[in-house]
Formats: structure tokens, sequence, C-alpha cells
């Protein structure tokens, strides 16, 4: 590892983390055992969440600190997980550059009015982080207080890529078909809006590290549904920016869905932790993405339906296969809203009580 990751601190705003294994896990050194967290940890399958979901709309449960910091905290103290990942939505940036954006519940996101051609560019901008997400930095800095220091807190962002499906696509999609056709036929406005919100992401995300998060994941949910060679000119070029403005100040993870034929690239990023999904072996990971890199993943959230005896027997199954260090145990992709509490608790608990042998 290099020294630049051994710089990094393990304390955050002067304070000391009881639980920081899964900050010494991104810094390469050897644990005394796996970490364990799980995407959408902080949300839609927690009773006390969809209390709150009741009363509350989307944005405001995201736009109100005191409810994002209660959220994210949760699982924090429900389900056991070895970090709290602050409760938001990577669609607040196309919402600050100046799109509406709608979550509909039971629907997903929609914009009504979304990015066709280049005269569009001119309806967003690179906005004042500071003005338009400020909320988020008080949410971070609220649930870094509440949290005195139990577990490290985990800040995150869309990768271009990924937010551009949908100012582009307007919706939720299984193929984004509209967005790959415009990057296809409108390239040179399509990189003009990538860069624009990878200018937004990078100052995004500096003042997140600044409002107290300890590790930074990027989140590119649709970068499968790209060949190499596009993933590589449309999504990877962009997160390389994101992290190297990043890797420096903070521990950093990627998290490209289905793009495991580019891992080894994303390793060359400098990002301090690849995620994975449930389709690729850790074996050929690891082969892929090299010996320094961590390698977060990969149990299908499906698989959380399971009778616990099951979950317990796969999820050892797994961090057998991860051989040990250089792993944070993780679903791998979010948790699904139909999940009960106690076999998410049987997931954490499987890793938190296995040892690897020496």
């Amino acid at each position: 590892m290099t020294s630049s990751i051994q710089n990094i601190s393990a304390t955050t705003n002067n304070m000391k983390l009881q639980n920081d294994l899964l900050l010494r896990t991104l810094r390469g050194e050897q644990t005394e055992r796996t970490p364990v967290w799980m995407m959408r940890q902080a949300g839609r399958y927690l009773p006390d969440y969809i209390k709150l979901r009741e009363k509350y709309s989307f944005f405001e449960r995201c736009e109100t600190p005191e409810l994002a910091a209660e959220i994210t905290i949760q699982p924090v103290e429900q389900v056991g997980v070895d970090a709290a990942i602050i409760f938001s939505d990577i669609l607040v940036v196309p919402k600050a550059m100046g799109l509406e954006v709608q979550l509909l519940e039971g629907k997903g996101p929609f914009l009504p009015d979304p990015i066709k051609q280049a005269s569009d560019l001119n309806r967003i901008h690179i906005p004042d982080v500071q003005e338009k997400l400020g909320y988020v930095f008080d949410a971070l800095r609220l649930t870094k207080k509440e949290l005195n220091g139990r577990v490290p807190l985990i800040g995150f962002a869309g990768a271009p890529w990924t937010l551009l499906c949908y100012m582009v696509q307007g919706k939720g999609s299984k193929t984004f078909d509209d967005a790959k056709a415009f990057c296809y036929t409108q390239p040179e406005t399509a990189h003009r809006l990538l860069q624009m919100i990878t200018d937004t992401t990078i100052a995004y995300l500096k003042e997140q590290v600044k409002a107290g998060a300890d590790v930074i994941q990027i989140f590119d949910s649709w970068g499968g549904l790209l060949s190499p060679a596009d993933f590589e000119n449309i999504s990877l070029r962009y997160i390389r920016q994101i992290v190297a403005a990043l890797k420096e100040e903070v521990l950093t993870i990627v998290f490209a869905k289905g793009a495991w034929h580019s891992l080894e690239g994303m390793a060359a990023t400098g990002a301090h932790g690849l995620g994975i999904d449930w389709c690729i072996t850790p074996a050929l990971a690891r082969q892929m993405a090299g010996p320094k890199v961590v390698l977060q993943g990969n149990f299908d959230p499906a698989k959380l339906l399971s009778p616990i005896p099951v979950i317990e027997q796969e999820v050892t199954q797994m961090l057998e296969a991860f051989g040990g260090y250089g792993h944070i145990a993780n679903l791998g992709h979010g948790i699904l809203p139909n999940v009960p509490v106690d076999h998410a608790r049987a997931f954490v608990n499987t890793v938190k009580n296995y040892r690897h042998k020496a």
C-alpha cells in the first residue's frame, strides 16, 4: 500500500473511532475479522424507516438533517453493521444542477424535463454545492456527532454515467437505451454533460469529507450496461477524475455493478476498494483487480430471503471464497425492501462471528 493510504487518519474531526475495522481494512492493514455493512442499509426494509416514510416525502427525509441522521443510524443500532452510510440519494446532484427530480414511492425516479440535446445544457449549471447541497453536509455533521465515534461514516455520490442515465432517460430503465443513444449520436454534448456532472461531484464529495465522511463510495449502478470500451470512454474516465481528486484526502470505494470486465482499470484509478456483484467469483475478481486493492461484496441480496440457516451457510462460503484479509463483506447490490430485519441481522452476525483460519 502507498504511503498516501497510510497517511489517511483513522480519526475524523478529532474523534477517536471505537470500531475502525472498515478504515483499517481499506488502508491495507490486517484486521481481527472482516468488516461488514450493506448497501441501502439505511432505509426501506426497516420498520422504523417505514414509519418515517409514511409521515414525510422522500426529499423531506433527505433534506431534513435530523431525519437523515436518524435514518442513517438506525441500521447501526438495529442490525449491528460496522459502518453507517449517510441517508441520501444519488439524484440530489442532478437536482442541484437545475433539473426537476421527483421520487415516486413504488415507481422510482422521474425527471419530467430531461436533457435531450445540446441546447438543454443551458438549463443546468455547476452549482455552488454549499448553497444547493448544504443539507447533506449538515446531515453528515449531525450524524457524526450522534454516532459519537461508534463506527465510521460513509458518504457517497453517483458516478457521472449513472447520473447521465437518469438526466437523459428521465426515469428508471433496465436498459437506458435513450441515454446510450444520446452518448452515441451526440458524443460532444454527452461529454460536456459528463464533465459538468464530474466537476459538480468532485466539489460535492470534497465537502462531504470536510463534513465528516470517513469513506467515500462512488456508485456506478449502470456501468454494466456498457461494453468494456464504452465503459472506459463514457464512465471510467470520469470516475478516474473523481478518485484522483479525493484519494489523497479520504478512503475511496468504487462500485460499478456489472462492470467486472474492467476491474483492472478500476483498480488502476487508485481507489482503495472496489465493490463487486455476485456475477463474478472472488478468485477471478482478485486475479483481475490485483493484490493491493480491497474487494467489497458480493452476496446476492435475494439470498437474504432464504431461511436463516441457509444465509449463515452461504455467508460463510462467501467469506471462505474471499480468503480473509483485503475484503469488506457486503451485498452485491442494495438490500431488498422485503428482507426481514432478522435476516439482515443474520448476515451481519455471521460475518462478525467468523474468523479466518491462520
